[in-house]
């Protein structure tokens, strides 16, 4: 991770560089840090302007814009802070504690929602697992745990096995999540026998899952092919959350085989996310919805059961929404997961117009299905 390319003079050595590129580049990783493992700048297609690995990993001009015709932007559209319980954890639905153990990863993707605070110093992490643990503990309602970030892989082994042994005599606690991008950008992390040794401990006591974050066929490649087949070996259950991308996966053909290829290596499609309305993300990552919704159609029409079991889904401040379909201009969602404080909206229907540029449900004026 030392050798990770982490600046505008180190990138030029892979990729030449306009001056105004690198002006630009210079620019943007003053707010937003750049971070790409060189295995992961090995999967970039030089040739290629317009290469959607590139597009995840290498800063662009792009993300110097703030406003634009696709609506306004936040830095926080998942209601983070507002969870914020303290010491790194975040309990937005009762039955769920989520918490942020470190805020670095080993790459900084460019469409990240937690862009504001990944790769910088901030308050919004773990500083006493202890205490977190504790806190789980004193509340019964909370059936499963996501330790998440940043990401918790990028934490020391032995670390991760305190973690982990904190949680494990919680008795109303059913199963853990460690939420990692590393399998797609690091896999080497999970050739480390030590790491797939607690993995394998801890989920003999309480099942352990791996939601990973592959969003194209090509980030699909022997090491992270292995990768995933050692977490499996030791027995975890691992699956995908994947984020619509424009000009990474915004065609069916794209979605289909990303779909296809995580089922072949024995990963479960769990969500597709739509892009949020992120500062610096939102005006050249998010799909409108008029339009996603019919690609993701067109994608489910190729494929088999097992690859189109994931759910379209928006994480919104209000909670977790899944993207049903449409019928003409008309969106229908389901709300499939409600914040605490507001338990009756768990499982209601929505119904919205949608219009050519809205990309989030606040875009879309509330209608009538007749």
């Amino acid at each position: 991770m030392k050798n990770n390319v982490t600046t505008p003079a180190l990138l030029e050595k892979y990729f030449p560089l306009s001056a105004r590129e690198k002006a630009d580049l210079e620019q943007v990783v003053a707010v937003h840090p750049m971070n790409i493992p060189r295995y992961y700048l090995s999967l970039i297609r030089p040739d290629d302007p317009n290469d959607p690995i590139r597009k995840m990993c290498v800063p662009g001009s792009e993300e110097l814009i703030v406003v634009g015709a696709m609506g306004d932007t936040t830095k926080d559209p998942y209601g983070d802070d507002k969870h914020d319980k303290g010491n790194g954890i975040l309990h937005k639905y009762s039955y769920t504690a989520l918490v942020v153990a470190t805020e670095y990863c080993a790459m900084y993707c460019r469409h990240c929602f937690r862009k504001r605070m990944v790769g910088l110093s901030n308050d919004q992490t773990v500083r006493n697992f202890q205490e977190a643990s504790k806190y789980i503990a004193d509340h019964p309602e909370i059936s499963n745990v996501v330790i998440s970030g940043g990401d918790p892989f990028l934490l020391p082994t032995d670390v991760i096995k305190a973690m982990l042994e904190s949680l494990k005599d919680i008795p109303h606690l059913n199963y853990v999540r460690l939420g990692s991008r590393a399998p797609v950008v690091y896999p080497m992390r999970f050739f480390e026998p030590e790491l797939l040794d607690v993995l394998r401990r801890f989920n003999r006591e309480k099942t352990l899952f791996v939601p990973t974050h592959f969003n194209h066929p090509r980030e699909i490649t022997p090491e992270a092919t292995q990768a995933v087949l050692n977490l499996r070996e030791a027995g975890l259950n691992v699956h995908n959350q994947a984020v619509f991308l424009r000009g990474v996966n915004d065609d069916p053909e794209t979605l289909t085989e990303l779909m296809n290829d995580l089922v072949r290596i024995g990963i479960n499609p769990y969500y597709l996310y739509q892009c949020m309305p992120v500062a610096r993300v939102r005006h050249h990552f998010q799909v409108p919805l008029k339009e996603g919704v019919d690609i993701v159609d067109r994608a489910r029409q190729q494929m088999d059961g097992h690859a189109k079991r994931f759910k379209f889904i928006i994480g919104h401040d209000i909670g977790k929404l899944e993207i049903c379909g449409r019928v003409d201009d008309k969106l229908i969602l389901k709300q499939i997961h409600a914040r605490s404080e507001h338990p009756e909206e768990a499982s209601r229907m929505l119904i919205r117009q949608l219009t050519d540029n809205g990309g989030w449900l606040d875009d879309l004026p509330e209608v009538e299905l007749a």
